[in-house]
């Protein structure tokens, strides 16, 4: 939406003026009359920010703002509506949002290990070392309640958050390693998150290995799998069969071992995995090729519409995911709001610094440095939530994931602005030679 600049200076001097009624309201105990104009400020300085292009990006994290904002005033609007529990719709959005990013992937995207390998290796390994060493330390030093603590651990412990990628591109990074870095972090998940979290945070809180790696998979992964499925059979004409078939025979291969980890963690016996491995199949296999060749069909190979559905779906599901969690969390986030804001900043900033030191010492070049610094300090915090909702505690251990999303857009947003305008030294001396 393209909006006229005169009127989009007005909404931002509307939303000056309201943001500053509104606190005025509120520290006279007006809650009535100022939380309706904290809200409208923030939805006013959304749509005034579209009319400039340097301030153009932050448009969407004010919208969560707003979102955020009405649900710690009117928490009861987004926990429920009539008896169906709102929570309940987490899984699924974040499904639906993994199966858009598998749709805009391919098997190819993991050739960058064997292109990239020493930057591949350093970037999975310093995000799987540094943030949840950092978060336990945050943990750790400001003696969070038990559950809280844990949540920090957790959002150290996901892999990379789907926002790097755009980072890295506005950050003049290398993209094709933030790809596969993101890929192969997501890949290592459902063995690595398990593992780190009952070793760092299973001092806090009881963790289910075997139950977690089933979350993952089921939220992550298979509808990564059915996404790449999807993407193959809407560009069937410009695939090789043989590789088809290798990649189709593999995702088969992910779904079986899937539900082998199905019939460990939940103890059932061959009926039980036999059942639950044929709506496996059915979920993540035969349904995004039945979907796939008839909307190739219906709209004659032009994907671009999908891609714009995907994107607002994904958008859309990441804030109502931190909607509901932060009504469910409102009390606990009374409590520690302010330190958990400090400590979550604290933790985002942290994985930028170290991922571009520790990337410089291995002497990887400035564009590189800059993706592994995103890829780092930029967490999945919607499979935290998810996690944290399967754990039964949202409220609590949620709270931290639904925080850090906000924060990391904001910062991610800045340092790849930042970065942008200065171009690395390396494009500098290829353009002299």
């Amino acid at each position: 939406m393209i909006m006229n600049k005169r009127v989009c200076e007005f909404l931002l001097a509307f939303s000056a003026i309201a943001f500053l009624s509104a606190l005025f309201l509120l520290a006279a105990g007006a809650d009535l009359g100022g939380a309706p104009l904290l809200i409208a400020s923030f939805i006013t300085l959304a749509l005034g920010v579209r009319g400039f292009t340097p301030t153009k990006g932050f448009s969407y994290t004010i919208w969560i703002f707003t979102a955020v904002t009405a649900a710690m005033f009117y928490p009861q609007l987004f926990l429920a509506v009539g008896d169906f529990q709102l929570k309940l719709l987490i899984i699924p959005l974040l499904q639906v949002i993994m199966f858009g990013m598998g749709s805009q992937m391919s098997f190819e995207d993991f050739t960058g290990v064997i292109k990239m390998p020493k930057g591949v290796l350093i970037g999975v390994g310093s995000h799987y070392l540094i943030m949840p060493l950092v978060g336990f330390g945050i943990a750790h030093i400001f003696k969070f309640p038990p559950e809280i603590s844990a949540g920090i651990i957790l959002i150290g412990c996901v892999p990379s958050g789907l926002a790097s990628n755009v980072m890295s591109y506005i950050a003049r990074a290398n993209l094709a390693l933030a790809v596969t870095i993101g890929a192969i972090s997501t890949i290592l998940s459902p063995l690595v998150t398990p593992f780190l979290m009952r070793w760092l945070g299973g001092q806090y809180i009881e963790v289910n290995f075997w139950s977690m790696m089933l979350d993952i998979l089921n939220m992550i992964i298979l509808p990564i799998v059915a996404g790449f499925i999807f993407n193959l059979f809407t560009k069937a004409g410009d695939k090789k069969t043989r590789s088809a078939a290798i990649q189709l025979v593999s995702y088969f291969v992910i779904i079986l071992l899937t539900n082998l980890v199905y019939m460990k963690s939940k103890n059932t016996d061959s009926t039980g995995f036999i059942i639950a491995f044929a709506k496996s199949l059915g979920w993540f296999y035969l349904l995004p090729m039945v979907g796939a060749i008839i909307l190739h069909r219906l709209m004659k190979g032009d994907k671009n519409w999908m891609e714009k559905i995907l994107s607002l779906i994904s958008m859309v599901g990441i804030a109502v995911i931190i909607t509901i969690i932060t009504a469910a969390g409102r009390e606990s986030l009374l409590k520690v709001g302010v330190l958990l804001i400090i400590t979550s900043f604290l933790h985002n900033i942290t994985g930028y610094s170290l991922g571009y030191s520790v990337s410089w010492i291995f002497g990887m070049p400035e564009k590189d440095r800059r993706t592994v610094a995103f890829e780092v300090g930029m967490q999945n915090g919607g499979l935290a939530s998810g996690l944290a909702l399967q754990m039964g505690k949202l409220a609590t251990v949620g709270l931290a994931p639904a925080i850090f999303g906000p924060l990391m857009n904001i910062t991610g947003s800045a340092l790849a602005t930042w970065w942008r305008g200065k171009i690395p030294a390396e494009q500098l001396l290829n353009k002299s030679e």
